[in-house]
């Protein structure tokens, strides 16, 4: 069983809160734009950090992040991109990723919209934890934490970070 902390869209601002809420995680996964090395580092620094660059990523970024990330966590192939849009409204080129590799969750970011959804045509779970930075139009910040056991992934809690 592995506890996750989901963030994405830091943009240069990472707040101490999420310290806190990512204690008890065994990993924690960043889908883009970082916006500074120092948010990888201390993410990094803080537990084990997977994720992929952004569009407002620079390339020191770019260098230590793919575009794309597949992985395997306990039983789930997991698949992470940066822009990647959501069920019915993919990106282009996603779904049929997430088809050819089998993946059980695809994480994404980049809309800075809040979205878990479960895509039954593909058999998949989606994540979109918002945005946890101060830039950007959304009103208030949000990460997510997940469990995966085995092939099932449950126990999915979004937690509001306060405003921006």
């Amino acid at each position: 069983m592995k506890k996750i902390g989901i963030l994405s869209d830091t943009h240069g601002y990472l707040d101490e809160k999420i310290f806190m809420h990512f204690e008890q995680c065994d990993e924690i996964w960043h889908a883009g734009d970082f916006g500074e090395n120092e948010v990888a580092d201390r993410l990094r620094a803080f537990r084990p950090l997977r994720g992929v660059y952004g569009n407002i990523d620079t390339p020191d970024i770019r260098l230590r992040f793919p575009e794309k990330n597949h992985f395997n966590i306990e039983q789930v192939h997991v698949f992470m991109q940066h822009i990647g849009g959501y069920p019915g409204r993919y990106a282009p080129g996603v779904r049929k990723e997430i088809v050819q590799t089998g993946s059980g969750l695809f994480i994404s970011g980049h809309s800075h919209i809040l979205k878990i959804i479960y895509d039954d045509r593909n058999h998949c779970l989606h994540i979109n934890p918002g945005a946890a930075g101060r830039q950007g139009w959304h009103k208030v910040r949000t990460i997510v934490r997940l469990v995966i056991d085995g092939e099932t992934m449950k126990d999915c809690e979004v937690i509001e970070l306060g405003t921006k």
